[in-house]
Order: structure tokens, then sequence, then C-alpha cells
């Protein structure tokens, strides 16, 4: 029984060997009709590839008389419909039509800061604000931020920009700036940056020459970070270079002033918002040494209390 069952699983394996053999062998050449062998060798040189008699030439392969500037722009048709009217002849009968494509006038003013600042034997009012009119790529920015003291102004700076759109979250500004209060007044031409750094951090930077060659350069920075959707935590940052010195208006060359602090704000309408806050400030070279000379310190820790509204 042994053998039996091996002699059966050998013919199997031969079989088996043999049918595979066969479905590797070449497939045969397929058989070419006779009538086909006995037809000449075409010459295609020979071939007329002309516009056969009777037929319309082929357009498309006559391209000499075509005008391509018809294609790629030019001058409209004098028929051609006003691609800012209503199709049609329909319009909006007595409502008044939509403004689109950059004619519409916005305008809007922030006060960020209406504070009252305290500080070790002394208290301030300051305040920093924002307007702007214009459209969406182009409009005026008015700035201004400014320190009054015992009822007088003790600095002031006042800016006038043109602000073009650069991109989808920042701002070009190109104007002029004013400073007023305590010494004679200076005048600057600015240029800066205004926008959305990544990450929502708001950046204001500006470059400034003045007169007799003098140069400035400020950052503001500041971050929001929303507690709830009404109480706001807002961390800032500010300061102020200076190119050369001017003794008239006790600032130093080189880094002037810096102050940064936090402010917590609780938003009763998104237009209206109470805050308060503290504030590390300092001054630093000749400034510093030009605030201990006047009997005021370099170094000072602020508690603000303000309101901040926008409309």
């Amino acid at each position: 029984m042994t053998m039996h069952i091996k002699v059966n699983l050998i013919a199997v394996a031969m079989v088996f060997g043999m049918s595979c053999a066969w479905a590797q062998e070449p497939t045969a050449p397929a058989t070419v009709p006779r009538d086909m062998e006995s037809m000449p060798e075409m010459d295609h040189s020979k071939m007329d590839h002309s516009t056969p008699s009777g037929s319309a030439p082929d357009a498309g392969h006559d391209m000499g008389g075509m005008d391509h500037g018809s294609m790629q722009g030019g001058s409209a048709p004098p028929d051609a419909r006003d691609p800012h009217a209503y199709s049609g002849g329909q319009d909006f009968g007595p409502i008044p039509p939509p403004r689109m494509g950059d004619t519409h006038l916005f305008h809007g003013l922030m006060v960020e800061r209406l504070e009252r600042v305290r500080t070790r034997g002394n208290s301030s009012t300051e305040y920093e604000l924002q307007g702007w009119f214009g459209r969406d790529y182009d409009r005026a920015v008015l700035k201004a931020e400014g320190e009054i003291d015992g009822g007088e102004f003790q600095h002031a700076r006042t800016e006038l920009l043109w602000g073009h759109a650069l991109a989808a979250y920042w701002d070009t500004q190109l104007g002029v700036r004013y400073d007023s209060g305590v010494g004679p007044d200076r005048k600057w031409l600015a240029f800066g940056v205004q926008g959305l750094a990544p990450y929502w951090f708001e950046v204001d930077a500006t470059v400034y020459a003045g007169e007799q060659g003098r140069s400035a350069f400020r950052l503001e920075a500041e971050y929001e970070l929303l507690l709830t959707q009404k109480l706001i935590l807002q961390p800032r940052i500010e300061t102020n270079f200076y190119g050369r010195r001017d003794a008239a208006r006790e600032l130093g060359s080189g880094l002037s002033d810096l102050a940064a602090g936090v402010r917590l704000r609780y938003e009763i309408r998104r237009e209206l918002a109470p805050y308060v806050g503290i504030e590390r400030s300092g001054k630093f070279g000749e400034t510093a040494d030009f605030a201990r000379a006047a009997g005021h310190d370099s170094q000072e820790t602020r508690v603000v209390a303000g309101l901040r509204f926008w409309f």
C-alpha cells in the first residue's frame, strides 16, 4: 500500500513539471496571409499628402493669418459689456448697489491705552491711539502717544502716515512724525511696517530720519491671551533707539528706554474694556544719566489702570 502511494505521488509530480515546461514555451508567430506576403513594399515618400480635391483646407494648420493679439488681450470690442455693469440691464432698483473692488471707504479710531499711571511718589496720565481712513489697500493713518504730568505734556509723539497693504496681514507706512513736550520740538520722516506676525504677535516697527542727521528706531510688540471670551491678558513691550545724542531733549544715543508689562482687561463689549496692569520701565545709557541728573529714577515699577475702547 505504501509503495502504491509513492508511485502515485511520483506520477503527479512528473505531470506537474511537464505542464510548467509547456507553459514556458514561446508562442509561435502568427501566420501571415499569403496575399500579404505577395504585396510589394510601400514607399511612403511617394504618397501625396496634399489636401484632397474638393475638401476644405485644414484651418487649424494655417496659422499665418491668425490675430494672436485678440486671444491674449488687447482692446475690447466696441460692443463689449462693462464688467462692473449689471448683466441684461438688471439692477437693484431703489436699493443702493453693493460696493466692491476696493471702492468702500473705512474709518475707525482705536484708543489702545487711556490710563492712569502710579509710580513711587508720582502719578501721571498716558494715552496711545491710532485712527485710519481709507480703502482696503491704501489709507491715511494717525498715531499718537504721550504722557501728561501736572497738567503739562512731558512728551508727545504724533505721526501722520500713508498705509499701504503689503500682504494679507502687513501694511507698510510712510509719513512724518512730530515730537513735542519738554524740550524743543523735533520733526522726522517715518517709514515702518505694522501687522500680525506668526503666532498672533502684533508688531509695529518704524525707523525715523530727523534733522541734523538724527535717526531713531521704535519697536512695539504685544500679544493677546484669551483666558475667557471676555477676560484677556495682554503682555506688551516697547523700546526706542536713537542714533545720536540729543541733550536738549535729554536723550542719549543707542538704547534709550524700554518698557515691558502685562495688562488684564475685561471686555464689557468688544468696543469697551477697562483694564489693570503692572509695568517695569527703564532708561539706559546717557538717557539714564539725564534722568538721574534731573532727580528722577532711571528704573521704576508702574501700576496702571485704564480704559481701552474703539469705534
